[in-house]
């Protein structure tokens, strides 16, 4: 408490009363009505029965456990594989888009922040950036047209000669993971630069003085400081992966289906949104549960990824 009254007091002497007034005004509506509030309401939907509306408020409507229930057991008593295995393949593939953001993002944003200057930078930000000005949407059937069977990759491939037939892109996963690697790629290049930025030049050049190979630099030297953006960049894409939706939708094969394509059945196709909230709790959980247990290995704390 002691050290947020500080922070106040040194942004309002440095900004004025009223700017800290409006920016801690408008992050407390941001957080209770825009985050706190709407969760409070699917927590409470998820402890509900499915009534008619005429019942609401009745009798009947109670709080219950079997929204829960249902996840791990299903009507039948038995374990519920189908559901449990959707939700971890989403969290397995969520995990997989996130270290390959990781790796190809921690180059770019390491030449972006100490060898890119002037122009060249420039250019980078500008290449990075202006994509991102196509609607996501559009860009995920880009990816779907990109990786379709006459697609741009089939037909290159095919005019090589590295295969005969059109391979289906689409079924093995590759246009969704490509797709979602490319849709996160920003939140993981950037945090890292801004960590990666505070290195001192000099250190890297010591180090190689002294003979370390380019790989110990980066271990020894670069990694200790970058790590809290990479574990900030991690956090952003793991959770915003886990819980895509339309890119699932469009670049997904017939037989994939995303945990949040589960939710999304149950709150409009199934009118169910007491289990539809309950599952969306249990996606909630368990992602927060499974970044804390990272945060924990790589012993990275939740200030340093403030930072």
């Amino acid at each position: 408490m002691g050290a947020l009254q500080a922070s106040f007091t040194s942004f309002t002497n440095k900004h004025g009363l009223g700017v800290a007034c409006f920016i801690g005004l408008t992050v407390f509506f941001w957080v209770v009505f825009l985050i706190v509030l709407p969760q409070l309401a699917m927590v409470d939907f998820s402890f509900r029965y499915n009534l008619p509306q005429s019942q609401i408020g009745g009798a009947n409507d109670v709080y219950t456990l079997d929204n829960y229930a249902y996840f791990f057991q299903g009507n039948d008593g038995t374990i519920n594989t189908l559901d449990i295995g959707i939700l971890v393949k989403t969290l397995v593939a969520a995990l997989i888009v996130t270290l390959i953001d990781i790796a190809i993002c921690y180059p770019i944003a390491f030449i972006l922040a100490h060898s890119a200057t002037g122009v060249a930078a420039r250019l980078m930000v500008i290449g990075l950036i202006v994509p991102f000005w196509v609607n996501e949407i559009l860009r995920a059937f880009a990816f779907r047209v990109l990786f379709g069977a006459t697609g741009l990759v089939n037909g290159i491939g095919m005019n090589m000669g590295l295969w005969d037939v059109p391979i289906d892109f689409i079924r093995a996963d590759v246009a969704l993971y490509s797709g979602l690697v490319y849709a996160y790629i920003l939140l993981m290049i950037f945090p890292i630069f801004n960590a990666v930025e505070a290195l001192d030049r000099n250190q890297i050049e010591a180090a190689r003085d002294m003979g370390a190979s380019w790989w110990r630099v980066h271990w020894r030297v670069v990694l200790p400081i970058a790590k809290p953006g990479i574990a900030s960049g991690a956090t952003m894409v793991f959770m915003l992966t886990a819980g895509a939706l339309a890119a699932p939708q469009i670049l997904g094969g017939p037989s994939n289906l995303w945990f949040t394509q589960l939710i999304y059945q149950w709150f409009n196709q199934s009118a169910n949104w007491q289990r539809g909230s309950a599952y969306a709790v249990i996606l909630l959980l368990v992602c927060i549960g499974f970044v804390m247990m990272m945060m924990r290995v790589f012993k990275v704390s939740i200030g340093e990824i403030g930072r």
